[in-house]
């Protein structure tokens, strides 16, 4: 039988975790150990991280919305409540891009809402 050496796939493997982990602090860049469980961590934040954008900028668009409503004496519920009642189907991304640059527009929207 012959002798298999696995150098080049534990260099290659340790290569790669050592580019992902570049930047890193300390020994967490070049000490595999270390850098194999500061990857993990990062990859398992970075994860929660992509979910946790979305709930703070649908956050964010509903603040926008309710700062808009607020100056044509709508309050966030009741806007959202007419709209759905009116069956105007726009998202609160629109909604929120639309009170910024459009305000013309949304306090038209707005009006449709209170009736």
């Amino acid at each position: 039988m012959v002798r298999i050496k696995r150098g080049k796939t534990v260099r290659k493997k340790r290569k790669r975790l050592f580019q992902q982990t570049k930047g890193f602090r300390w020994g967490r860049k070049n000490r595999f150990k270390l850098a194999k469980d500061a990857l993990r961590h990062a990859m398992a934040h970075a994860f929660h991280g992509r979910k946790r954008k979305k709930r703070d900028m649908r956050k964010l668009w509903q603040l926008q919305i309710n700062a808009a409503c607020r100056e044509d004496g709508l309050t966030y519920s009741k806007f959202i409540y007419g709209l759905k009642k009116n069956k105007i189907e726009l998202d609160r991304k629109v909604l929120s891009q639309l009170a910024q640059n459009h305000p013309e527009i949304f306090k038209k929207i707005a009006e449709q809402a209170k009736s």
